[in-house]
């Protein structure tokens, strides 16, 4: 049975920093993608960044490019996402997310190309 469980968000003032982490187990095989997503109030779930098992591949949503890295750690089995010069429009409930089925080197950037989800961690970012 597939688990992810994501830690690390918290409350920060504009400009602050954050990194979010995943921890994963179960997976029957390899997983091919994960991904950070996240869903504000009111707004559908948006891809925030995405990465391929080698880590050849990452997808960066344009809102968050130049802001955020996402990375991840096989031997510790967890996804990290540094997140750094916060915006208040970054406020939402961040959720990490994987599939297992084969990938060459693409990764879905919707939220529907996963399978597998954590039960999310919130951020808040202040004015």
């Amino acid at each position: 049975q597939v688990q992810l469980v994501e830690s690390g968000g918290g409350s920060v003032q504009t400009g602050g920093s954050l990194r979010l982490s995943c921890t994963f187990s179960g997976f029957a095989s390899r997983w091919y993608c994960m991904g950070w997503f996240r869903q504000a109030p009111g707004k559908e779930r948006e891809g925030v960044a995405t990465i391929y098992r080698s880590g050849s591949n990452t997808y960066y949503a344009d809102s968050v490019k130049g802001r955020f890295t996402i990375s991840q750690d096989n031997a510790k089995n967890t996804l990290y996402l540094q997140m750094d010069s916060l915006k208040p429009e970054d406020t939402a409930m961040y959720y990490c997310a994987a599939h297992d089925r084969y990938s060459a080197s693409w990764c879905p950037t919707q939220q529907y190309g996963y399978d597998y989800w954590g039960q999310g961690t919130q951020v808040t970012v202040s004015s």
